[in-house]
């Protein structure tokens, strides 16, 4: 029994045969691919290295969100300025042609509904 767990262990240990090489030249040893910086950097390196960038592509992601809600809220900020110059226009619009109480009670009508609808 101990002869065949051994015989079982050195039957894993081959190498599986490779086959035939293409170009023909079986007496040449098989090459490796050319990595000339494989084993420079040790991996706690690479992993720390790893672990900055992420923080900093983080903080820089950060930023940028932060930038852009600025941006955003300026733009919101010109919309309502725009729009609230427009309902003036029109009131001043209709304040020409109709009497004046009568524009104040559409204004109130219309701040009700804007009210509900939002």
């Amino acid at each position: 029994m101990a002869e065949i767990e051994t015989t079982g262990v050195a039957g894993s240990a081959v190498p599986k045969p490779l086959g035939m090489r293409k170009n023909g030249k079986q007496w040449h040893a098989p090459k490796k691919a050319f990595r000339p910086s494989s084993g420079l950097t040790s991996y706690e390196k690479r992993a720390k290295e790893r672990i900055a960038t992420a923080a900093m592509r983080a903080k820089e992601k950060e930023m940028k969100d932060e930038k852009e809600a600025e941006r955003q809220q300026r733009i919101q900020k010109i919309k309502a300025k725009r729009e609230a110059k427009e309902e003036k226009e029109r009131y001043e619009k209709m304040a020409e042609k109709m009497h004046k109480k009568r524009v104040e009670r559409l204004k109130r009508k219309e701040k009700r509904n804007k009210l509900l609808n939002s």
